[in-house]
């Protein structure tokens, strides 16, 4: 482009302007002798700063163009980084034996959902992922508890891999998720009394080391993969942020399954 080109051209006046004078001079058949540059004269630096400053006053797109510019390469640094990772951390994403499954555990296509029992939004995703597992028999979803709203939901995903010792993983899950309002401790275990588990055993186990292993491994997967918040879904090579719908879910379903 133009603009680049004249903010180049500026960019090398700078420089010879910068430099000594001996530097201006063309090469000779010797070389020059080894010598320490000289520092750049005060009043000639501050003119080299005023023209760059009168630059960007007359043309302040490029400043925009700059960040643009810094921003795509950002992107495509953590996209790269995250296909990375999608592949080297393949089994534990996707089949990690100690992570929740719903849906057909040998299914041909694999949703992996990280959510946190007090997210609104992973509230109101709850019912597409239950309409996709009811109306699709080959469809694998691995849930992974992703605490991030505070001490109640670390609590909630504690009780939560707790039932799952006791068989009741998913009445739990979908009760926890039905609920309004704020969540405490007390809302938790009376819930787990209500799908029948039994509260001693749960408040044992979810000291376990395995469900603190679970917690631990999925922080970090998540981290690592640049998840920032919940709900977001992982379909093959795809990590896709935000509750977006039944829709958008199905639709990258179906493109996977198919390619």
């Amino acid at each position: 482009m133009v603009r680049s080109s004249r903010l180049a051209s500026l960019a090398v006046l700078a420089v010879l302007a910068a430099a000594p004078p001996w530097a201006w001079a063309q090469e000779s058949a010797a070389p020059a002798p080894a010598q320490s540059t000289p520092a750049v004269d005060p009043v000639q630096k501050e003119a080299i700063e005023q023209v760059v400053r009168d630059y960007i006053r007359a043309h302040p797109e490029i400043v925009v163009e700059a960040l643009d510019a810094y921003q795509a390469k950002k992107d495509e640094e953590e996209r790269s980084a995250q296909a990375k990772t999608l592949t080297s951390r393949a089994d534990e994403l996707f089949r990690s034996a100690s992570s929740p499954v719903i849906g057909n555990a040998q299914g041909d296509v694999t949703l992996v959902e990280f959510f946190d029992y007090q997210c609104g939004y992973c509230k109101r995703a709850q019912p597409d992922l239950e309409r996709l597992v009811k109306q699709d028999g080959g469809l694998k979803v691995v849930l992974k508890e992703f605490p991030i709203l505070g001490p109640a939901s670390v609590t909630a995903a504690r009780a939560s891999l707790a039932a799952q010792m006791q068989g009741k993983y998913l009445d739990f899950h979908t009760k926890m998720m039905g609920l309004k309002g704020q969540l405490t401790d007390e809302v938790i275990y009376d819930t787990a009394k209500q799908v029948g588990l039994d509260l001693d055993k749960l408040k044992q186990d979810m000291n376990d080391p395995a469900v603190v292993a679970e917690l631990r491994a999925n922080m970090d997967l998540a981290q690592a993969l640049g998840v920032q918040g919940t709900p977001a879904f992982v379909i093959n090579d795809q990590i896709i942020p935000g509750a977006v719908g039944f829709d958008a879910l199905k639709s990258q379903i179906d493109k996977d399954r198919a390619g």
